[in-house]
């Protein structure tokens, strides 16, 4: 689960690392550690020769031994749940430290464009760095040293300051000796060798800043793994099993929000947090995370037999890449709306890729039904399949399931036997599945005949009505959208074509094309009414390319005559198989690559027109590929930007993806909401919207201060939803800053298309229509399904209480920020207080926006700095102003949090005095009592609440229950106050 944070003051609220976990676990024995200086390190090339040893890296002996990732800790988070148990079968070499800034720079730094870090000191960890950063540092030095690279990709994305935020195609190949990163078992193994939390850098000794690498090192010659800074691992973030595995080397993908795993604690963790499983930070991780206590260090050495696991947890039997990314393909096909369903042979399991996803990852469903010939449905929604394959005779049996990670709704047609299923929308507006009855060897005529072609209606989720015979012969290649041609190519290229005036159905002549040669995986273009086929090397082939070639070396396209057009020559070294037209494209078709030994390891995309074939996926065994792209990826009058309209998520704010999750669901239900929630995280886990008595949404993001609140109410909410009666508005006074009034709503917009579109169309003050509503449909975030069916509201299920097991409430830090600001190490904004100035790892622009509120909060009382508040304050009662001239009421919540606090001093986790609480509190009552349209509704209390540490996620948010109880009350209020006039 989220925070609320400013990227200026980010170490404020990211302080201590994972603190919902527990105190720190050593899960080895003794009689391991007894022997570490013996065995299972080497730090001296003269003591371990038989291997080549890095420069500055230490030998780590594992093979053989095993390690503990996770935890059975019922407190800690899913992610680390249940402890799994790694095996190792080869020893690995990893970095004695953390890459410095230095290094960084040295080999990185401009170059190319790409970041160079502002360097303190040259031996200072590199910090500020993406996990793409870290992997293109990795390259570099593999480069650099004459080696192979661990990692490939298509194309890579940097942001202004040269950080890579995206990198296209990226592939791990485990099996090259090169710098990489470790993994999560690599790096917890090397770091519970010596597990010893007080020799580290962390909140207790640090001064809340990092320090010179390897002023703290273990018995081992390891320095800082425990602290220090946080370090990335090679690792996706996925689940952990119960049983033993060998070789870890993480997920296949990193589940929705595509997350990463980091590891260790760092100068602003407080010791008791720092253990071995903790995976990940307050927030959620991602390949464009940064943060000026996240590091790296390298890993050196090749990971044979390598294992992953999907992210339930399953090992894969046989993995699949994506070596082409969102961009590429939008540029190939004019629109990112597209998937891919496919076979995976080795695992006969239907496997799709979604590229509307920022990283497109492989998803493979799990289930018993052997899958042949995919075919996406026109929505892109669904996917039909069957359980024979072309050319393959006997019984078969038609399916279709949702395309998503559980595939779930699955249905069978009740039929004797169906094989290959195409969709097909009739003239009026039926959808129907076409499929034959045999799809055997068409040689034979009579065979071919005494089988036939059929559809059936689906609607509303099944198959609807009885089947209807269209005509005899095993037509599998589909049917024209005219009805005019219809196509199969099982050993013969067979045509049925309609004669004039007359469709396929009706009276039509069946005949054969390509002078009854050989050919195979015929596909009908429905509207060019081109097909596309495959053949064995046939004289018209020969004839038309003017040159001999091998079995499946060209892929053929013919026209609605039988006139042959075109040819497409495979790369060298390869040839087609499992051709197919992309669906809603006139000129592109998907295909399989096959090698010299007859394996199915590519799946490509090409152009028919230009020749160009683009690899989309490598595998072992690859087929039958399906790929859709959206058949209304422009807007038909031209009203409306396709490319624009809902394009609110780019991985610059993947980090912060909430709102871009959420802006679907806001258009789409904005006509019948009567009830917003704008705030943060208190208000996103805490306003159970799906238990309002009237139509309510939770559009809490993170983060989300009352200048992003503000931006939200009057440019969306006050324009668009006209039967809005309550905002229910999140208060987080500990976070009314009054720096720069678009810090927050900035970071979760990151210069995406579909928010410049609104700001550039002043938020269409005269509405939208039911084309954009369309468009935002088609454009939105694979998650934004999800966020819909929940209103908004991230209901939490864990269950941390409002402190850990040692009684502990979360600080961060010092959390008093208003008393001792100063003469700290400010990542979150150091001030230096004789010269008036900013001394940070950033520059001034960005930290100096806060410095004047520290240095006044810092020695003086808040009515003397009230005025730094004003910007926040003058927000909210802005807000109010807006909704009194609608006659909306204002419903302000100040969120229960954990009552540890009354025993610091401090209002909550991010600081702020409670008597500087005191007074801000009572400032915002005042307001109340002045304006009829706003109540407050205080159930924060300075922790004298009615909310048990069993409806608390962690000391900062509630659980799913707690939300129940706030929200009950707020519906309470709301129903007191309906029909009534605030005297």
């Amino acid at each position: 689960m989220g925070f609320c944070y400013k990227r200026n003051i980010l170490v404020w609220s990211m302080s201590v690392f994972a603190l919902s976990l527990m105190a720190s676990c050593n899960h080895y024995d003794s009689s391991v550690e007894s022997k570490v200086e013996s065995f299972l390190t080497c730090s001296s090339k003269k003591n371990c020769p038989e291997v080549d040893l890095q420069d500055e890296f230490i030998l780590v002996r594992s093979s053989k031994q095993n390690v503990a990732l996770g935890t059975n800790l019922k407190s800690a988070k899913a992610s680390e749940r249940p402890e799994m148990k790694v095996e190792f079968t080869y020893d690995y070499q990893l970095g004695q430290h953390e890459v410095t800034c230095g290094e960084f720079n040295d080999l990185m730094g401009g170059k190319k464009g790409r970041v160079s870090l502002d360097c303190e000191k040259r031996n200072l960890p590199a910090v500020n760095v993406t996990y793409l950063d870290a992997v293109l540092y990795a390259n570099a030095k593999s480069k650099a040293a004459g080696m192979d690279t661990a990692y490939t990709y298509s194309s890579l994305e940097l942001d202004k300051k040269g950080h890579c935020v995206l990198m296209e195609g990226l592939k791990f190949d485990p099996d090259v000796d090169a710098f990489r990163l470790p993994t999560e078992a690599e790096w917890v193994y090397a770091a519970g060798l010596a597990f010893n939390v007080d020799n580290s850098w962390n909140a207790s000794n640090s001064d809340f800043e990092s320090h010179e690498v390897c002023k703290k090192k273990d018995d081992n010659g390891f320095c800082d793994l425990l602290g220090n800074v946080t370090e990335w691992v090679n690792d996706w973030l996925g689940s952990f099993r119960e049983e033993t595995v060998t070789n870890f080397i993480g997920a296949t993908n990193g589940g929705s929000h595509d997350e990463r795993v980091i590891k260790g604690g760092s100068f602003n963790s407080i010791p008791q947090t720092i253990n071995l499983y903790a995976r990940g930070d307050v927030y959620t991780v991602t390949e464009q995370t940064a943060s000026n206590y996240l590091g790296f260090r390298l890993a050196y050495g090749k990971i044979e037999n390598a294992v992953l696991l999907n992210t339930s947890g399953d090992v894969v039997s046989s993995n699949v890449s994506v070596v082409v990314g969102k961009n590429k393909i939008s540029s190939i096909l004019g629109t990112s709306r597209a998937k891919l369903a496919f076979r995976n042979d080795v695992t006969k399991k239907l496997s799709f890729i979604d590229f509307t996803k920022i990283t497109p990852t492989v998803v493979e469903i799990k289930d018993s039904i052997d899958v042949y010939h995919p075919d996406i449905s026109p929505d892109g929604k669904r996917v039909a399949f069957c359980t024979s394959e072309e050319g393959v005779g006997g019984k078969s049996e038609v399916y279709v399931r949702d395309l998503n990670e559980s595939g779930s709704n699955l249905v069978k047609l009740d039929v004797k036997s169906a094989a290959i299923p195409r969709w097909r929308v009739l003239d009026n507006g039926d959808t129907v599945i076409v499929y034959v009855t045999d799809a055997g060897n068409n040689e034979d005529k009579s065979s071919f005949f005494a089988k036939s072609t059929w559809q059936v209606k689906f609607a509303n989720g099944k198959f609807d009505g009885t089947p209807v015979k269209l005509f005899d012969g095993a037509y599998h290649g589909g049917i024209s959208d005219d009805s005019k041609l219809t196509v199969s190519g099982a050993r013969l290229l067979r045509a049925r074509v309609a004669s004039k005036k007359s469709t396929v159905e009706e009276n039509a002549q069946d005949t054969i094309w390509y002078a009854k040669e050989q050919a195979c995986n015929a596909s009908l273009n429905k509207t060019s009414k081109q097909t596309l086929f495959l053949d064995f090397m046939g004289e018209p082939g020969i004839e038309f390319v003017g040159e001999d070639y091998n079995v499946h070396e060209r892929m053929f396209v013919i026209d609605s005559t039988g006139k042959l057009l075109k040819s497409v020559k495979a790369p060298k070294n390869w040839a087609f198989d499992h051709s197919e037209w992309v669906l809603h494209d006139e000129n592109k078709a998907i295909a399989t690559l096959t090698n010299v030994d007859g394996a199915h390891q590519k799946i490509v995309l090409v152009n028919v027109d230009d020749n160009t074939i683009t690899e989309i996926a490598e595998g072992e065994e690859l087929w039958h590929p399906c790929f859709w792209k959206s058949v209304n990826n422009a807007s038909s009058d031209q009203k409306w930007s396709a490319d624009s309209v809902g394009q609110y998520l780019t991985p610059k704010n993947q980090t912060y993806y909430l709102l871009a999750n959420k802006m679907p669901m806001f258009w789409l239900l904005k006509d019948s909401v009567e009830v917003v929630g704008l705030g943060n995280s208190h208000l996103w886990v805490g306003f159970a919207a799906p238990k309002m008595s009237k139509p309510s949404i939770n559009m809490g993001i993170i983060p989300c201060d009352m200048h992003c609140a503000h931006y939200l109410f009057s440019n969306y909410v006050l324009n668009h939803c006209s039967k809005l009666k309550y905002v229910v508005l999140g208060l987080g006074i500990d976070w009314w800053w009054n720096g720069d009034e678009r810090t927050d709503v900035n970071m979760s917009m990151n210069s995406a298309l579909g928010y410049e579109y609104d700001r550039n169309h002043e938020f269409y003050p005269d509405g939208v229509d039911d084309e954009f509503l369309k468009l935002i449909a088609e454009n939105a975030s694979p998650e934004a399904d999800y966020v819909k069916s929940n209103l908004g509201w991230y209901p939490t299920t864990e269950n941390s209480g409002w402190y850990d097991e040692n009684g502990v409430a979360g600080m961060s830090g010092d959390s008093t920020w208003s008393d001792c600001l100063f003469n700290k190490s400010l990542a979150q904004c150091l001030v230096n207080m004789d010269q008036e100035t900013c001394v940070s790892n950033y520059h001034m622009d960005v930290c100096v926006a806060d410095s004047s509120l520290d240095k006044c909060l810092a020695k003086s009382e808040l009515s003397q700095c009230s005025a730094l508040f004003s910007g926040e304050f003058e927000k909210l009662k802005d807000v109010v102003r807006l909704a009194k001239e609608r006659d909306i009421t204002v419903v302000g919540v100040l969120f229960p949090i954990s009552p540890y606090y009354k025993k610091t001093g401090a209002y909550g986790r991010h600081g702020l005095r409670r008597s500087h609480a005191e007074k801000l509190i009572e400032e915002i009552e005042n307001l109340a009592d002045i304006h009829s349209n706003f109540y407050l509704m205080n159930e924060n209390n300075f922790g004298d609440h009615d909310y048990p540490t069993s409806m608390a996620s962690d000391f900062d948010h509630l659980n799913k229950d707690g939300a129940k109880r706030v929200t009950a009350k707020i519906d309470s209020l709301i129903k007191s106050i309906d029909g009534k006039s605030k005297k």
